[in-house]
């Protein structure tokens, strides 16, 4: 996997963080660079720790599946996808967002935006990727974004995120097109 390509997944992985982070920046009433921080750091280590985890998972079965390894990629990588790009369109309301940064609030929160990762986790295994290097580049990318995106929610308020989410949608299901499409014909 090339460097551009683990940045796309990166990106893509990181645009539900991203939109999180857009709207904790909406809810603050004053922007502080600490929360900003702290919201980048929850995000960027649990997207690198869950696709550590996937890919450790991944590992053990990888010589039983290997057959259909593009197939599961393909399939994970689409509906990851899928779902991000569904999410875009979805309604929210903005009444209900919570400027909070304590440890309970941003746990769930970097769990729930970072389940995606561990399936794309789950791939790298199939791929023999270099998962060390993979997992801090994607977790760097994370946190660079979501503490963008403190910034960017706080000034611009919520009209990119969906744009984002739906980006991370279309690159996911893109890479995962790239990957069937190579095994199969290449």
């Amino acid at each position: 996997m090339s460097l551009f390509e683990l940045f796309l997944i990166a990106l893509g992985l990181s645009m539900d963080a991203f939109a999180v982070s857009v709207c904790k920046g909406l809810s603050m009433p004053c922007m502080r660079w600490k929360h900003a921080g702290i919201i980048g750091l929850w995000f960027g280590s649990f997207q690198a720790l869950m696709p550590a985890i996937g890919y450790f998972l991944g590992y053990q079965f990888r010589t039983v599946i290997t057959q259909f390894d593009h197939w599961i990629a393909f399939i994970l990588l689409g509906i990851i996808g899928f779902n991000m790009a569904k999410e875009a369109f979805r309604k929210e309301d903005t009444e209900t967002l919570d400027c909070s940064v304590s440890p309970g609030n941003m746990a769930l929160l970097a769990i729930a935006t970072s389940i995606d990762a561990l399936a794309v986790g789950v791939t790298f295994a199939f791929l023999n990727v270099q998962i060390i290097p993979a997992v801090s580049f994607i977790g760097i990318v994370t946190f660079v974004l979501s503490f963008a995106g403190v910034r960017i929610g706080n000034v611009f308020g919520i009209r990119y995120k969906s744009r984002a989410e739906l980006a991370g949608g279309i690159i996911l299901m893109t890479m995962g097109l790239k990957i069937l499409i190579e095994h199969l014909f290449f």
